[in-house]
């Protein structure tokens, strides 16, 4: 577990860069500069394949508060509700957007289930208080508005890889579904890819760069530190090929949620290419998700 006393900060509170810490959440440089280029680039192109052809409606403005916009795959108004799957990208916070992030579309249709892709604005451009924001006002428009579109909120689990993980993590925190006028249970299940969910290490990283934050800030919005809803099927999943500090968070999250239970590590793949995995309904973290909407909705079993 991180101890934040171990880490110096200058007279003004600000924090430095510590090599180990930084080197431990560099989640870049375990793939390289030209693998990342790569796998970047198969986001986008197996994203698009996805969705080509896919029923749904691209570019709903789901948030009255920023310009933000989402995309609803597999689902369309006048059809029978279908249970939804909300993934949040990753990027540290600070790159990709939804259309790096349908590769799960057609194999999430196959099996009766919708996808919502978001985007929110990004770091800089907005604090992480905000983004946090946006993805639970994502939440929100799924069970105010999603029926038009054909989404059963009431059947809506949570996904997101890296940053998108920890944004994911933060719709499981109690609290907040109040001021959205959403059920306590607005979330049915999640499904965390190597996530970010205690965020007071990123303070000593290059990451800080972008996210400004301090120790209290990053307290506030780490899922792993605020009081979690830990009675609904959520499944934490890292790959074998994660930076250390990754391995860390994963491993402390699933004990927070459920003591005594290991995560889902994935042997042969990466920080990055784990998540492409979900386009093949064979693969070990498809059959996890598709299982967590199994226990969502036993009508599915």
């Amino acid at each position: 577990m991180y101890d934040p006393s171990e880490q110096s900060t200058s007279g003004d509170g600000v924090r430095g860069i510590d090599p180990d810490l930084d080197h431990a959440y560099d989640a870049r440089g375990t793939v390289g500069v030209e693998g990342f280029t790569r796998l970047m680039a198969r986001y986008r192109a197996e994203s698009d394949l996805a969705v080509d052809g896919l029923t749904g409606t691209a570019g709903v403005r789901y948030d009255p508060e920023s310009a933000e916009v989402l995309d609803v795959w597999g689902a369309a108004a006048g059809g029978a509700p279908r249970p939804v799957l909300l993934f949040v990208h990753g990027g540290y916070w600070r790159a990709l957007s939804r259309l790096d992030s349908a590769f799960m579309a057609r194999m999430l249709d196959t099996h009766g289930i919708a996808t919502v892709v978001v985007d929110y604005t990004l770091a800089p451009g907005a604090t992480l208080e905000e983004i946090v924001r946006q993805v639970r006002a994502a939440v929100a428009w799924i069970h105010h508005h999603g029926g038009e579109y054909g989404l059963d909120p009431a059947r809506l689990v949570v996904a997101g890889s890296s940053a998108g993980g920890h944004l994911a993590a933060t719709t499981l925190v109690e609290g907040w579904q109040a001021g959205y006028d959403l059920p306590a249970d607005a979330i049915r299940g999640a499904v965390l890819f190597s996530g970010l969910y205690d965020l007071r290490p990123l303070l000593a990283t290059a990451a800080n760069g972008w996210l400004h934050l301090d120790e209290s800030r990053a307290e506030a919005l780490s899922p792993a530190l605020l009081p979690l809803r830990t009675d609904l099927p959520v499944t934490v999943i890292a790959a074998e090929g994660e930076a250390a500090g990754f391995h860390t968070q994963t491993r402390d999250f699933r004990e927070r949620i459920t003591p005594g239970a290991e995560p889902v590590v994935i042997p042969d793949r990466n920080h990055f290419d784990v998540i492409l995995d979900l386009a093949d309904a064979e693969s070990t973290v498809s059959r996890a998700l598709l299982d967590v909407f199994r226990r969502v909705d036993p009508r599915r079993a």
